[in-house]
């Protein structure tokens, strides 16, 4: 330990060994290291039954690694003067983009050895460019590693080449992209209710990979005084806590998922397995205390030693829980006794009974990854009405009501009866559509997230550590919100992109993969908020749109959207045929009475929550008018108090004189 202390280097040597060991270990004892075949079978031989699981514990310790030195650069290290990276900073991104590089390279010899796996040939007999391209473009298990390494190979572009602290927020972005596709392969997808498994495994991958990053990169990259490590430690404090609480409710929920019974934990080695993360991740737990209560306190009194020696032991343990991960990977899981239909291969879940009132209301099917983000969102919100409160100033309870509302609107759409019927029914997918792009956002941008947070968020007291309010400004202020947030743009994203979905097959993707799905409903969100942002928004936006444009627009995308309802009521094709005719259903409509109905629910409702935008839009106008009107009333009584003419008044006075002389000149 005085060595590591002395020799920081050491760190990462020390922390691979670990991770190795650990896992190599485990993987003999649960079963997922080399085994005798029997006689007949297949056999990729022992290099692949080794060097599949040492590729996928380089992925993960690249991950690791890059995410926790890239978020070290953007939220943990100080800027120069001029608000650039400082020398630090740009150290550990240089140090990212190389981790990010050795990332790639691990995940291009897991997609190799994975096909090999598959075959369960020796890699001689396997392996070739054109094999190996197919398998990564058309097999389901082969994109995912081939997008994880491509976005890898991406991150290290970006951050060998940026120099600013935009750069560094890209490439962390980036890589927190290339954690997500390996999540929907393996136990997870496989697993009959694969909605949970893999909302679940998403919400402790990415938390756990943040946590032990940012970890990482604090023990191993700091340099210079205590000052700036004490505030880069403080800054930690509360998003390693945030990660904790995700990882410990996110394993729970993956370990009920996986296992047919509590049985299982010490009957099964996948179960002990899981037991053994169970205690290393409570022992992270513990040293992070230790962090907060020690460590902490030491940086303030000028004292490095006690938080390097809690930072060490805590990123062993994180190695050591890198190692059961890709032991628990290569372990099989218990398996129930209860066989599959075709409706539940495809859904996930049995099929529903026929469509009614009761069964919507009481058939729900948790979303835990959206339930999550929809929670924290309105928690956030409210945390940000009490600071207010605190300290005297006010804020309009409707608003308040408006943003918990869209939050319930999204979980009710996503997570209730209506997303157990959402992939049965084309018609209960429209309804989803409606409510999670029209219904939700409108209800969001009324209440003013972002004025609330500007108001809220404490500024910056230290220039070269800029905070959340500064992050904030600088979006709100940056190129692409800028071109976002322009009318054409926004309508065009808003408006556009249905057409796109419904009638080419995407939409046939968004019901037969869960991270389709996942993409659609942010899709969803996200352009339905920037749009009634840019038409209804009380928010400051990159730019002021006249009421006569808004009304405009809303105009144009009511008409579109009607006639995207007709488009559906009157085509005489199927949309994704393939899916019902596997699907069967066997109560309700035909799918083509199915998507007809659906094309009236868009051409209908569509229609109210178009009459309430208009309203509260009509309403603004108005109110704008009467703001200005005030104004102009004010500069008029200054301008007389002080004994001269308004300037707004004589420049009216002066036009109306031009017209009069112009006219007198084309009389004459």
């Amino acid at each position: 330990m005085v060595t590591l202390l002395r020799r920081p280097v050491l760190v990462p040597a020390a922390t691979v060994l670990v991770a190795t060991g650990v896992g190599a270990a485990l993987l003999w004892w649960g079963g997922g290291s080399v085994q005798p075949t029997p006689p007949g079978l297949p056999d990729p031989g022992p290099t692949t039954t080794w060097l599949l699981p040492a590729a996928r514990l380089g992925m993960q310790i690249g991950a690791v690694t890059t995410v926790g030195l890239l978020l070290a650069v953007a939220i943990l290290s100080p800027r120069d003067d001029g608000g650039r990276l400082s020398v630090l900073g740009y150290r550990r991104l240089r140090a990212a983009a190389l981790t990010a590089a050795l990332w790639s390279v691990a995940a291009a010899v897991a997609l190799c050895y994975t096909l090999v796996d598959l075959f369960g040939l020796p890699a001689a007999q396997v392996l070739s460019v054109r094999a190996v391209l197919n398998f990564a473009l058309t097999v389901p298990l082969g994109q995912a590693l081939a997008l994880s390494g491509a976005l890898t190979l991406v991150t290290a572009v970006i951050a060998a080449r940026s120099l600013r602290p935009a750069g560094a927020v890209v490439a962390l972005l980036t890589a927190l992209a290339a954690l997500v596709p390996p999540v929907f392969t393996g136990h997870a997808a496989s697993a009959s209710n694969h909605q949970l498994a893999v909302s679940g495994l998403l919400l402790h991958v990415v938390p756990v990979t943040v946590w032990a990053g940012g970890l990482f990169a604090l023990a191993v990259t700091a340099r210079g005084g205590t000052a700036d490590l004490t505030v880069a430690v403080r800054r930690f404090a509360p998003l390693a806590l945030a990660c904790l609480v995700a990882v410990g409710a996110s394993g729970l929920l993956s370990a009920g998922v996986r296992l047919t019974g509590p049985a299982d934990l010490t009957g099964t080695r996948y179960g002990q397995l899981l037991l053994v993360k169970t205690a290393v991740l409570v022992a992270i737990g513990v040293t992070g205390l230790l962090h907060r209560r020690r460590a902490i306190p030491a940086l303030t009194a000028g004292r490095r030693g006690p938080f390097l020696r809690v930072a060490v032991v805590e990123t062993l343990l994180f190695a050591a829980a890198v190692g059961t991960a890709v032991a628990l990977s290569r372990t099989p899981a218990p398996v129930g006794g209860v066989e599959e239909d075709p409706a539940t291969a495809l859904l996930g879940f049995p099929m529903p009974p026929a469509l009614s009132v009761e069964t919507v209301a009481r058939l729900w099917l948790p979303e835990p990854l959206i339930i999550t983000v929809a929670l924290v969102a309105a928690g956030l919100y409210v945390a940000g009405v009490w600071r207010l409160w605190r300290r005297g100033d006010a804020w309009p309870p409707a608003r308040t009501a408006l943003w918990l509302a869209g939050c319930a609107v999204i979980i009710i759409a996503t997570s209730s009866g209506l997303a157990r019927y959402g992939p049965v029914l084309f018609a209960v997918h429209m309804v989803q559509h409606l409510l999670l792009m029209m219904v939700a956002p409108i209800l969001l941008v009324l209440a003013g997230p972002i004025t609330l947070a500007l108001r809220a968020l404490r500024p910056s007291t230290a220039p070269r550590w800029p905070g959340p309010r500064e992050w904030l400004q600088a979006a709100l202020h940056s190129r692409v919100t800028r071109a976002l947030t322009h009318p054409v743009v926004a309508l065009a994203l808003y408006v556009a992109s249905l057409y796109v979905l419904y009638f080419t097959g995407l939409y046939e993707l968004a019901v037969r993969s869960h991270a389709a799905h996942l993409a659609m409903v942010a899709h969803f969100l996200g352009v339905g908020y920037l749009f009634f942002w840019a038409v209804i928004g009380i928010d400051p936006a990159p730019r002021r749109v006249p009421h006569p444009l808004k009304m405009i627009l809303v105009l144009i995308s009511m008409v579109l959207h009607a006639f995207l309802g007709v488009a559906l009521m009157q085509s005489s094709t199927v949309l994704a045929a393939d899916w019902w005719t596997a699907l069967a259903r066997p109560w309700g409509p035909t799918p083509l009475e199915d998507q007809r109905a659906a094309g009236g629910i868009a051409w209908s409702f569509g229609e109210l929550p178009t009459v309430i935008v208009m309203g509260a839009l009509l309403y603004q106008w108005i109110q704008a008018d009467q703001r200005e009107a005030r104004r102009r009333d004010r500069a008029a009584d200054r301008a007389e108090a002080e004994g001269r003419e308004d300037a707004e008044l004589a420049a009216y006075n002066r036009m109306l004189a031009e017209l009069a002389e112009r006219d007198r000149q084309v009389r004459g």
